[in-house]
């Protein structure tokens, strides 16, 4: 048996799981009105080479998870055996069903008149799916370009349907709000990778669709993005006005979950604005509201996927960094970083980066460098925003000791991570 490289190559860069690709295979499975039943154990088949080829409707749903070809994902084809046919080609299946049964099949496109294909709800799962594997390489990687467009595609895949096929309100409600959130995982990209003209734009876009929608969730999904992007373009006044208009949908009043994320990333905007009372008292809020959350309830994929306690500690770090209090904020990295999911690996990037500004802060020198040097050299430690925080890092490191031994250690280990090739 040979192992296959190119699933194991495909699953690292979007960074799925055993468990997690069967996930998203079974829900495309499920979508369609087909069982469930990949397991870890046949995702470990198919990367150890065991199965080569694997059933017709698993391929069908491995090829719209990754969106592309099964051969491209290291499956291989089985010959036909000797005396067997081929498998049929459509076209001459549909001469052989026309010279069998005396009927004319045309070959012709639809006719100006016929009706528009039926789009259900099927088609929205399948999109879902699709965009299961970009929240999973946001999470590894983040910020990237490539990211950004693969969202941006999927939102337009998502408006084509809407054009050309017939739907009922319900389905026609469920595109847009893909549409919407899809533009918006587009704006988070642009905004993690600090192209905020892009992220503008998308934003625009997807408040207008978010709109069409009809659905809460997403819109407080765009406009805490909003609050995010200004936060982050340290344009306190509108980062406040966008958070707001998030905090006072219905959903935050709906379940808790919603009000302790925008409690949370409020905090993180009061934190530039020099409010320590109003960190203090937003932070208190997310907490509270996150007790108080139901555990089992639905939420969308983009909210379970990322809003936990340990992000909940994340925002409250970047509020605690900002105001200057190096002591809470450490505190807060130490606990975000003992609870992160082993997927999270952006987030965990950021928040080690954070951790070293605070120890830094406090004068402990030796463990912020240390801190600093356990960032990972690969493209999770390339991250706009976790590079840029480095580079803060060793201005402020040279700045109040230029001379000390942890300066030259981390002077010698940036020049050291230069010539070694990413």
């Amino acid at each position: 048996m040979k192992a296959n490289e190119r699933l194991a190559g495909a699953m690292r860069e979007v960074g799925f799981t055993q468990v997690e690709l069967a996930e998203a295979v079974n829900r495309h499975l499920r979508a369609h009105g087909h069982e469930g039943t990949v397991s870890d154990r046949t995702v470990r088949h198919w990367l150890t080479g065991r199965t080569r080829w694997p059933h017709p409707r698993q391929r069908a749903a491995l090829e719209a998870v990754f969106d592309c070809p099964a051969e491209e994902l290291g499956f291989v084809p089985r010959e036909p055996s000797s005396g067997l046919a081929t498998p049929e080609d459509p076209v001459h299946r549909r001469r052989f069903l026309t010279a069998a049964t005396g009927t004319a099949i045309a070959a012709a496109p639809f006719a100006a008149h016929a009706a528009p294909p039926r789009v259900g709800m099927g088609d929205v799962e399948r999109l879902l799916a699709k965009f299961a594997v970009v929240v999973a390489s946001d999470h590894r990687y983040g910020g990237k370009l490539t990211i950004e467009t693969q969202a941006v595609a999927l939102a337009g895949e998502a408006l084509t349907l809407q054009a050309r096929g017939a739907a009922g309100q319900r389905v026609r409600g469920a595109l847009y709000g893909c549409a919407a959130s899809f533009l918006s995982s587009a704006m988070w990209a642009a905004i993690d990778g600090r192209r905020f003209d892009a992220a503008q734009r998308h934003f625009e876009r997807a408040s207008s669709l978010a709109t069409l929608s009809g659905d809460p969730t997403i819109q407080f999904r765009i406009w805490s993005h909003a609050g995010s992007m200004y936060r982050h373009m340290e344009r306190p006044v509108d980062a406040l006005a966008a958070n707001d208009v998030a905090r006072n949908l219905s959903c935050t009043r709906r379940d808790p979950l919603f009000a302790s994320l925008g409690h949370a990333r409020h905090a993180a905007i009061h934190g530039l604005t020099g409010d320590a009372k109003a960190v203090r008292h937003t932070i208190g809020h997310a907490q509270d509201a996150l007790r108080q959350a139901a555990p089992d309830e639905w939420r969308p994929l983009w909210m379970t996927a990322f809003y936990d306690q340990a992000e909940l500690e994340n925002l409250a770090l970047a509020a605690c960094l900002a105001l200057g209090d190096y002591e809470a904020a450490e505190a807060h990295a130490h606990r975000s970083l003992a609870l992160l999911r082993p997927e999270m690996q952006r987030t965990r990037a950021i928040t080690t980066a954070r951790l070293a500004r605070a120890q830094l802060g406090q004068g402990a020198m030796d463990s912020a460098v240390v801190a600093a040097m356990s960032i990972p050299r690969d493209a999770t430690g390339q991250h706009p925003r976790v590079s840029t925080m480095l580079q803060d890092f060793g201005s402020v490191l040279r700045l109040i000791a230029p001379s000390s031994e942890p300066a030259r250690t981390w002077d010698q280990f940036v020049q050291d991570s230069r010539r070694i090739p990413l």
